[in-house]
């Protein structure tokens, strides 16, 4: 096995991925828009990738946050809030705003199970501050770290409870980001001691069973790498000072803050201590060179996957959503 999640072209699987996959059998599989038209091609084919690996528990992911990141859209399937929509409610009834984020992840998770989708890429645990980059903005909990922690806990518990795992995102933090990481290499001049409030919620919630990577760096923990790329960040902050020890996924690689070939990206997330590097936009020529840069996957990693994949219990009944949507508008509807 690779220690990689890789993306699809598609609506299926084509014929030259079929056999890549097959050979390179990566760690999982991340969906976009692309590959989503319905509910009975979509669930064809997360059980076409289950049915590729003879793995009942096979991790597929999918960024489904609600508001602007949602990949699986109206008319087929509802449109849930942004985290903002839960931390101005916590402004006024805190616990009902945990209680709301808890039973909005729920009918959210249960979309996804319906379809045969494992793994959320979700919640952001990324502490807002004011003028950071519009790249997080709504979809960040709150700019206070343990209302964001409160919130975060809600949502995974949420996300479990409808057979669905969170990832929490993006560690060690990427609220104070000026850019968009998506388009340049944030640098985060804060102290070590400011720090500090950033991977507050991050410990909060260590026991989580995933975890992704930030592609941003921070000058005070190594001034040359950025998080996703850097021993130093992932081992004494993510693993020893957070403690987290989860399955740790980096962010995606096709990011314009990282530099380098693709496949010679992949290779220094994983030795730098990202358990899986993540390549979402199915370039066929880049996956190959990821699985020849790749190593097979590390005896400490794949004891990580594989407590993550344990922790999957797909819900099978997905009759009470209306119920809990129900219950989530009337306490939104509080502010």
């Amino acid at each position: 096995m690779k220690p990689v999640i890789f993306g699809l072209a598609g609506l299926t699987i084509a014929p030259d991925e079929r056999a890549f996959f097959a050979e390179s059998v990566p760690a999982g599989y991340i969906l976009f828009g692309r590959n989503i038209d319905n509910r009975e091609q979509l669930r064809a084919l997360t059980d076409d990738l289950r049915a590729l690996h003879g793995d009942d528990r096979l991790p597929i992911l999918i960024d489904q946050e609600g508001g602007r990141v949602s990949r699986m859209k109206p008319p087929h399937w509802l449109s849930f809030p942004p985290g903002a929509a839960f931390d101005r409610l916590y402004d006024i009834a805190p616990a009902s705003a945990i209680e709301a984020a808890r039973i909005n992840a729920e009918a959210l998770a249960l979309d996804l199970a319906e379809v045969g989708i494992t793994v959320d890429c979700l919640p952001l645990l990324d502490v807002a501050i004011p003028g950071g980059t519009p790249a997080i903005g709504d979809r960040a909990l709150g700019q206070e770290p343990m209302r964001v922690a409160a919130l975060g806990r809600a949502v995974l518990d949420g996300l479990k409870r409808g057979g669905v795992l969170g990832t929490i995102k993006h560690m060690p933090g990427h609220g104070r980001a000026m850019v968009d990481s998506h388009m340049e290499l944030p640098r985060v001049i804060a102290s070590d001691e400011e720090l500090e409030q950033d991977i507050a919620p991050f410990r909060a919630l260590r026991t989580a069973e995933i975890g992704m990577t930030g592609h941003i760096l921070f000058e005070a923990w190594d001034a040359e790498r950025c998080a996703t790329l850097s021993p130093t960040i992932i081992e004494t902050v993510i693993r020893q000072r957070i403690g987290f020890d989860g399955l740790l996924l980096s962010d995606d690689l096709d990011m314009k803050a990282l530099a380098g070939e693709v496949p010679d990206r992949a290779a220094r997330a994983v030795a730098a201590g990202c358990d899986i590097a993540l390549n979402c936009w199915a370039r066929m020529d880049e996956m190959i060179g990821i699985a020849d840069a790749l190593p097979d996957i590390s005896d400490a990693s794949r004891a990580r996957l594989d407590r993550a994949r344990a922790a999957i219990n797909p819900a099978k009944d997905w009759s009470h959503q209306a119920e809990l949507l129900a219950r989530r508008d009337a306490l939104l509807a509080l502010v």
